[in-house]
Formats: structure tokens, sequence, C-alpha cells
């Protein structure tokens, strides 16, 4: 028996009533860039039901190169997806979501950096960049990142939240916004 087994009974037990959903657009246009801290599980926090959004987690929940590029792509596949309608219509918005409590906080200490970047061979400037110490300001620096990023599509809106571990409360910090220079008609 392995940590997986208890999963792989429930998994089961999912499977025995399981329709595949069809290839398509999510139903609530959203995809969620969070953390990947079990305490933050947006499925659960945020209500989805599968097919309804995306989630891209990863520590701290940031917006990092490899995020940008799966927005691109996922933005890329939506529009193949909904045939190029109309070209005003728009693909999604991206939730940057960060968290109160997070353990990237620990980053910002230059003695844990260092055994952190010792441990896992990552440089320290990288963990560093990635710690998230008040998530009200590292996620108004993402949202920045992404609405500046010129491989985010016209189309995509950008908006930044952040849940709150003590309540459970997710608040609004930064308003969905469409990259400069694009007018997308909602």
């Amino acid at each position: 028996m392995t940590k997986m087994t208890p999963l792989i009974e429930r998994n089961d037990l999912f499977a025995r009533s399981y329709t595949p959903p069809a290839l398509g657009l999510p139903t609530a246009q959203t995809l969620i860039v969070s953390c990947l801290d079990h305490r933050v599980d947006p499925a659960i926090v945020l209500g989805l039901r599968l097919g309804d959004a995306p989630v891209i987690r990863n520590a701290g929940g940031r917006v990092t190169d490899a995020v940008i590029e799966d927005i691109a792509f996922l933005a890329f596949l939506a529009e193949q997806l909904s045939g190029g309608q109309d070209a005003a219509d728009t693909l999604f918005e991206v939730a940057v979501i960060h968290h109160t409590q997070c353990g990237t906080g620990f980053l910002a200490d230059p003695g844990f950096r260092h055994q952190a970047a010792q441990a896992t061979g990552l440089a320290e400037a990288a963990l560093e960049a990635s710690a998230v110490t008040d998530p009200h300001i590292t996620v108004k620096a993402d949202v920045e990142r992404l609405l500046t990023s010129p491989m985010l599509s016209p189309k995509v809106s950008v908006s930044g939240h952040v849940y709150d571990i003590a309540t459970g409360r997710v608040t609004i910090v930064a308003d969905a916004r469409y990259p400069r220079g694009a007018e997308v008609a909602e």
C-alpha cells in the first residue's frame, strides 16, 4: 500500500459516475494562476467544477516565464476552439491569486534562501524573486508582468486577488484589465 492507494480508491468512486467532457472552452471563461500550497485549492476555494477553468499552480502562484508561455498557448488554443468568431470576443480572464501565510515568504530571509538554493540547485536571485511576503504587493506585480508581456493576447484580461488563509475569503486587489492598447468589447 502506498500513500496514493486511498486516493486511487477515491478516484474509483469518481470514475464510476464520470462522463468525459468534450474539448472546448472552459465554462467559467477564466484561467486561474495560484499557489501549489495544499491549503489553497482553487477548485474548493472558488467552487470550481470539472471543465470550469484551467488552473496553473506553482510555488507562490507567481507569474513566471513558463506561466506566460502556458497562457499564450491556451489563448491560441481558445481562439482555435472558438473558430475565431468575432474579433472583439474576449477569450478568457486570467485570475492571479496569491495568498496570506505563503511558504515562499521564508525565501525573503537570506539565510533560508541560501540553504534553499544549495538544496535545490536554484539560483538565489530566482528564489528571492519568487517570495510572497505581502500577497497584495506581489499579486499586483504579477498582474502588471502579464499585462506588459508581448506574449499576452489582447483578448485576454488579467485580474489579481488575495486568498486569506485565516478567513477563507478571496478579495479583489486588481480589477480585470486588458493589455495596454487592447480594445476588446466584453
